[in-house]
């Protein structure tokens, strides 16, 4: 059995120089896990002494307000909708080693951004950044690209399976509590509307080219085990 986590430290370690902080993006297809993948490589490299702290790039979409001002809601999640030069200040602190780092935060449970709120990061030895666009936002930015695939059709079943269980888990007044009263059935018609005009358009034509700026390519099956870490060249 591959140690995914394990491989993704060691690539990491052997990016790191003294007194920098290593920076590294993650991105790959929504349901792939890179969330799960991320939590549990910055938890080895913690366990060897390093101190890590993993963004997701949710954190820099614009506003809920802002996405419908610019007609962009049915694009959330398409490098349109993300603040990227926010991105790369936040990277370029982040690089510096800068002492009060922070970012801004994502709610789950409304699906925007917390006004006024940020995420108090301070100074780390890596810095892992994962999301949808987490490669083709940095690219030339980061020590280390990671790219999380799956087959098209494995991907398809898990956010289906994804959004099930979110609808089962959402509390009163969340995102997903606006699908409590729908069957399975018309759940699963929800879900594959949005897979099809949305995220699988987004992963053809944004998230799957982003691959080439990738070091390390984490091929994952259909039982959501590692199949192969791959190290490939950046084009």
């Amino acid at each position: 059995m591959i140690d995914a986590p394990a491989e993704l430290a060691r690539r990491t370690q052997a990016r790191a120089r003294p007194g920098a902080t290593t920076l590294v993006a993650v991105t790959g297809p929504v349901a792939v896990g890179k969330s799960t993948l991320c939590e549990e490589f910055a938890a080895v490299l913690a366990a060897g002494g390093a101190v890590v702290a993993v963004v997701s790039t949710d954190g820099f979409l614009f506003p809920y307000a802002e996405l419908e001002a610019r007609g962009l809601m049915m694009r959330k999640g398409f490098p349109d909708s993300y603040d990227v030069p926010a991105l790369h200040a936040f990277l370029a602190l982040a690089r510096d080693g800068a002492a009060d780092l922070s970012a801004p935060i994502y709610s789950h449970e409304t699906y925007d951004i917390v006004p006024d709120e940020r995420e108090r990061i301070g100074r780390v030895d890596v810095l892992v950044i994962e999301g949808v666009n987490a490669l083709s936002a940095t690219a030339g930015l980061v020590d280390l690209g990671v790219y999380i695939h799956a087959d098209e059709a494995v991907i398809e079943q898990w956010y289906i399976e994804r959004f099930h269980r979110l609808c089962a888990e959402a509390t009163p007044g969340s995102f997903y509590s606006q699908f409590a009263g729908l069957d399975a059935a018309q759940i699963d018609s929800v879900a594959q509307h949005v897979w099809d005009t949305i995220n699988l358009v987004n992963l053809r034509e944004y998230i799957e080219p982003s691959r080439v700026h990738a070091d390390v390519i984490v091929e994952k099956l259909p039982d959501h085990r590692v199949g192969a870490v791959v190290d490939v060249a950046r084009a």
